[in-house]
């Protein structure tokens, strides 16, 4: 198993290339043999490491949500034709999942911006925002943006990061609708 690592490390045979001659024997030899029990065994310690390591265990989740968080707003943009790729060409495909891949960044960075810029209001506001808690925001977020219909890009003079539209608190929604309730009757 030693020989097997230090050839893996020196790069003179491919781990893949190892993996599938070691498939191909109709019986099991020993390095086979050995290399899965290696691997039972690494496995184990890391579920018991998993299930007494609560900081693993939240390191993960999150990992997981990032992920999860990211496949849905793929899911979201990506949703003609069953979100599957009709294209025959590989590089049509490849341009389409490019695409998309630049569409989720668009949103993201401009969560950012938005989401920075909430954060700094809530500041000026009074509230006090832990520094802990921002790496916690995801910028994924899509509910508030229109997914369908045309979208225009045409440059726009004096647009620019510091002229951005102002933020929509809901508590503030709430006070101009019962400003104007109150007109109205």
């Amino acid at each position: 198993m030693q020989r097997v690592a230090s050839s893996i490390r020196h790069g003179s045979v491919l781990a893949s290339l190892l993996m599938r001659r070691l498939r191909v024997y109709s019986r099991q030899n020993r390095l086979a043999t050995a290399l899965t029990e290696l691997g039972k065994l690494e496995r184990t310690c890391f579920l018991l490491d998993y299930f007494q390591d609560e900081a693993l265990r939240r390191r993960i989740l999150v990992g997981l949500n990032k992920g999860e968080a990211l496949h849905s707003l793929a899911r979201q943009l990506f949703s003609g034709k069953n979100g599957e790729l009709w294209d025959r060409a590989f590089e049509d495909q490849m341009h389409r999942a490019n695409c998309l891949h630049l569409i989720m960044a668009a949103i993201a960075a401009w969560n950012v911006v938005y989401l920075s810029q909430a954060v700094e209001e809530l500041k000026k506001q009074g509230e006090v925002i832990p520094e802990e808690y921002l790496p916690h925001i995801t910028p994924l977020g899509w509910e508030h943006i229109n997914l369908i219909g045309q979208y225009s890009f045409t440059h726009q003079s004096g647009r620019s990061l510091d002229s951005l539209r102002p933020l929509r608190l809901p508590e503030l929604e709430e006070q101009e609708k019962r400003v104007i309730n109150v007109r109205k009757k």
